[in-house]
């Protein structure tokens, strides 16, 4: 395939996989939230680089339904990233493609802090301060100018990011991984997926024993000691073990409903 082709061809890949950005929040839900909808967005690009390569399109296929949650806006740019890293991972035999997720997970909590704040807390407040006052006099101009002032920006803002992520994202990956850069970045972007997961889980798992005896004198608490050897230890348990039976492949519902029971008893008895 000639130069100018490639391009063509790469620009096509782009084209679809922005149609196919709109449907990132399609099939939503609270185990891999946006997962299945940028899978969508990603089989066109999966579907160009290995199509001579059926075991290649399984595990590209595979490895994008995993867990993923970005804005809107500057989701693109990561899809951008990860389809040039699967062109690079289908011409490549040394490249590794766990570093593809890895960067995916180390991107996705950045980029939501830059696209909420601008598009959610700036963008969209400018169009409802402009729209609604609009809106409560009967003004048509109201909910069309508010339509227009967000997503003219947010439609130019998706498909750039795309492009800009799949151009330089490119030329990026083929020096760096020449260099010897990327197994370094790809180190580091798996720890900073490892740290977001840890923050995550001390911030939103809560859960706390109530047991204590008397020793003494003394009233012991159990959580206390806990504390003191690591704060956060049971979160972390209860995460590590609900790990461990996702992997093991046991339903998310029924893990749902163990966590409720396992509550409920855990309450009556007196340990939560």
């Amino acid at each position: 395939m000639s130069k100018d082709n490639g391009k063509q061809q790469d620009q096509k890949v782009i084209s679809k996989m922005f149609k196919r950005s709109w449907f990132l929040f399609s099939s939503f839900n609270m185990v891999k939230m946006q997962g299945y909808g940028y899978e969508y967005a990603m089989l066109p690009a999966i579907d160009e680089f290995y199509k001579d390569d059926p075991e290649g399109k399984r595990a590209a296929i595979e490895r994008h339904s995993s867990f993923f949650n970005c804005t809107y806006e500057t989701a693109p740019f990561i899809m951008g990233l990860n389809a040039a890293m699967e062109k690079e991972n289908s011409q490549n035999p040394d490249f590794d493609p766990d570093s593809i997720n890895a960067i995916k997970a180390a991107l996705m909590g950045p980029l939501s802090g830059i696209g909420d704040s601008i598009f959610w807390g700036t963008l969209r407040l400018i169009a409802a301060g402009i729209g609604i006052p609009l809106a409560m006099k009967g003004n048509i101009l109201g909910p069309i100018l508010f339509l227009v002032i967000y997503h003219i920006p947010s439609i130019f803002t998706r498909y750039k990011l795309l492009q800009i992520g799949y151009t330089s994202g490119e030329k990026f990956i083929s020096s760096a991984f020449n260099s010897g850069l990327f197994e370094l970045i790809t180190n580091c972007a798996t720890i900073v997926g490892l740290i977001m997961v840890g923050a995550m889980t001390a911030s939103s798992v809560t859960i706390k024993t109530a047991l204590k005896w008397n020793m003494a004198g003394t009233t012991l608490k159990l959580q206390s000691i806990l504390n003191s050897i690591m704060p956060g230890l049971l979160p972390l348990l209860l995460t590590l073990a609900i790990l461990v039976l996702l992997r093991k492949k046991v339903k998310v519902i029924y893990l749902l409903f163990g966590v409720i029971i396992l509550g409920i008893i855990g309450a009556f008895l007196g340990i939560f």
